[in-house]
């Protein structure tokens, strides 16, 4: 199962401090979870074929074990800080639950 996140910074927030956030505290420690077979943020350069801007400018791929292991790991108070963290950041993140065809 896997999670695709969808989202834009904050217009006060500075994306130097988030990806430096996202590769020191987010990506490690989303990638801790015993629930999370991998994690990964990706920057949006584009819309391919195109000279148009991504409607996002970044993405995230989670890849979970299920829904009920993950909502367990991230409902820890420590994991909660990240979480907030995390909402300093990003404007209105879509969380998209995919599952394999």
């Amino acid at each position: 199962m896997r999670i695709v996140v969808l989202f834009n910074l904050k217009p006060e927030a500075d994306p130097a401090a988030y990806e430096a956030w996202a590769r020191g505290t987010d990506i490690p420690g989303v990638n801790a979870l015993s629930s999370v077979h991998g994690f990964t943020v990706h920057k949006a350069k584009g819309l391919f074929g195109s000279d148009a801007p991504s409607p996002y400018q970044y993405i995230e791929i989670i890849d979970i074990a299920g829904v009920d292991p993950f909502v367990a790991d991230i409902s820890t108070p420590e994991f909660q800080a990240a979480v907030a963290a995390f909402g300093e950041f990003a404007d209105n993140p879509q969380f998209i639950v995919t599952e394999d065809l």
